[in-house]
C-alpha cells in the first residue's frame, strides 16, 4: 500500500476508452477513483495530449488527481500538448513538463498504466 514507485500512469486522453465522450468521462473517473480505493497509488502521473484536459481548469477528476498527490504521486503535463490547447495558463493539478521528461519518466517506471 502506499506509493508504487515503480508504477507511472499515462493519461492519454480527456476521457477513458473509444466510445462517447460523456461515458468515457465517467469512466476515466471511475478508474481514478477505483486506484485511488485501491490503497497504492502511481509515484508519476503525466498527462499527454487531450488527457491534459484532466489537469487544467474544468477538469472532472480534479479532485481525484489532488487527492493522488497529497498521497505522494506527482503529476505532470505535457508543455506542448497544454500550448497546443491553449490550456498552458489553466493548470490546475501537478506541473508542465516536456517530452524528454516524459520519456525519461516511462523508462525509469517499468509498470505503466495507460486506461
Amino acid at each position: 500500500m502506499g506509493v508504487d514507485k515503480d508504477m507511472l500512469l499515462l493519461l492519454k486522453s480527456a476521457w477513458l476508452g473509444d466510445g462517447e465522450p460523456d461515458l468515457g468521462e465517467r469512466l476515466i473517473k471511475s478508474f481514478l477513483t477505483m486506484l485511488l480505493e485501491s490503497g497504492t497509488v502511481p509515484a508519476r502521473i503525466i498527462c499527454v495530449n487531450s488527457g491534459i484536459f484532466l489537469s487544467t481548469e474544468g477538469s472532472p477528476v480534479e479532485e481525484q488527481l489532488k487527492q493522488f498527490v497529497e498521497r505522494g504521486s506527482t503529476v505532470a503535463s505535457c508543455t506542448t500538448c497544454l500550448e497546443y490547447y491553449k490550456r498552458r495558463d489553466k493548470l490546475v493539478v501537478g506541473t508542465a513538463t516536456d517530452m524528454r521528461d516524459i520519456v525519461g519518466a516511462m523508462l525509469d517506471h517499468p509498470k505503466t498504466l495507460m486506461p
